[in-house]
């Protein structure tokens, strides 16, 4: 089942839709918090097989330099978008407490994940 919702053009979005436009919004955020990087992490770091690359990246970096240009991919080759989708859990754990832009980019990342927790419902 194609999920959809209404946008304030009076329209529709499916949820390829509002799945790049949360990508979009992440990316936002990512810059007016100062997370986003100019330079990319060597090429090895990105070849890590733990989950997040959590040896190899910092957290903020994998979404910069993982998950947003992979989500885009899939996007844009119209393949199946991943099902049980949850990556705000791992930031909660991820992200020190004290980190200025913890809470920000959670509202964020959990309003991605709810986008696949309605699919999936």
């Amino acid at each position: 089942m194609l999920r959809a919702s209404l946008f304030s053009t009076g329209g529709f979005m499916t949820l390829h839709q509002q799945v790049r436009e949360q990508l979009h919004q992440l990316e936002a955020q990512l810059r007016e918090q100062n997370l986003w990087q100019s330079a990319a992490p060597a090429p090895d770091a990105l070849e890590s097989t733990q989950p997040f690359c959590m040896d190899t990246l910092e957290p903020f970096e994998w979404l910069q330099w993982v998950l947003i240009p992979r989500m885009h991919a899939l996007l844009d080759s119209q393949q199946p978008l991943p099902q049980a989708f949850a990556i705000a859990p791992y930031y909660e754990i991820a992200v020190d407490a004290t980190h200025p832009s913890r809470e920000v980019m959670l509202v964020h990342l959990q309003q991605l994940d709810a986008l696949f927790a309605s699919e999936a419902d």
